[in-house]
């Protein structure tokens, strides 16, 4: 299932949870176009990843501090954390087979 962070669950749900899993999350705004056609792939990925990595959504218009905070200039954009850190990011429309891999790789 598909998580949503706000500035409430951010540190527990992606900070201290990607401590123990990757935390896959999706910036996004319901008014971008590319970021309706990432939104399913990101939904599927979470059902598949479940409980092997987290997997959220963040809206940028609705927690625009967080956007702010890890220099979210363009949407969709896609920021892999591990041990508490912003270990990759994408930004653009990316596939769900590409993010699974990188999800299910070992820590560098």
């Amino acid at each position: 299932m598909i998580k949503h962070f706000t500035k409430d669950t951010f540190a527990a749900e992606v900070i201290e949870a990607s401590k123990t899993n990757p935390v896959l999350v999706d910036f996004f705004a319901p008014w971008c176009g590319p970021c309706q056609a990432q939104g399913p792939i990101v939904e599927d990925l979470a059902k598949d990843m479940e409980g092997k990595a987290g997997v959220g959504k963040i809206n940028t218009d609705e927690e625009m501090e967080i956007a702010r905070q890890y220099g979210i200039m363009s949407i969709p954009t896609i920021i892999i954390f591990r041990n508490g850190e912003p270990a990759e990011r994408f930004v653009g429309v990316q596939e769900k087979a590409a993010l699974a891999d990188i999800l299910t790789k070992p820590a560098a």
